[in-house]
């Protein structure tokens, strides 16, 4: 498989201080990193795309770094997420490609992220939007970090055009209070607990 063919990266940065109760001392920083690119499977069924994942590694690369860099560093970051929307003359298994290169991505990236990365994805029209889940990075159990960020962009996917996204946060919803396992209490190394 060739390489991609990249026509735009759209990164969206979010700072939360306060959902209607006390400001924060720091805020919540969320931030999203989206790459539109051409669908080559488009328009048709093609039985081998597996493939495609390698060409898509330094792209997740390309990503998380941006992320990594606008929040502030690795040290920074604290949740994750991945997604991906698929222009209408692809199928949903396009958006599925992501897996491994989005998050294998942000986990090497980060050093030691031991918690599996949730992700969704769809197929959708020009300007859909795409809520992606976000857990913490080494524990998917810790409930302060369960959130999502929106993402999209204006003017794609177009019908041939894959939306690959990723997500980070810094922290913990802004308010957080439900109680639960908490990121300072977080053992084990199977990243679930």
């Amino acid at each position: 498989m060739s390489a991609i063919n990249l026509r735009k990266i759209h990164v969206s940065t979010e700072e939360i201080w306060h959902e209607g109760g006390p400001v924060a001392n720091k805020p919540q920083q969320k931030a999203s990193a989206c790459a539109i690119i051409e669908n080559p499977f488009a328009g048709q069924y093609v039985e081998d795309i597996a493939d495609f994942m390698e060409a898509l590694k330094p792209l997740g690369l390309q990503l998380a770094q941006r992320l990594i860099d606008v929040l502030g560093g690795a040290d920074n970051i604290q949740g994750y997420g991945k997604g991906a929307i698929v222009g209408v003359n692809g199928e949903i298994e396009h958006g599925a490609l992501w897996h491994v290169p989005g998050g294998y991505a942000m986990r090497e990236l980060l050093g030691d992220a031991k918690a599996i990365v949730p992700s969704t994805k769809k197929v959708g029209a020009t300007g859909t939007r795409l809520d992606i889940p976000v857990t913490h990075i080494n524990a998917s159990y810790v409930r302060g970090h369960f959130d999502a960020m929106e993402v999209g962009c204006n003017d794609g996917p177009k019908a041939n055009e894959l939306l690959y996204a990723l997500v980070m946060s810094t922290g913990a919803r802004v308010h957080d209070r439900v109680g639960g396992l908490k990121a300072e209490d977080i053992q084990g190394l199977d990243g679930l607990r």
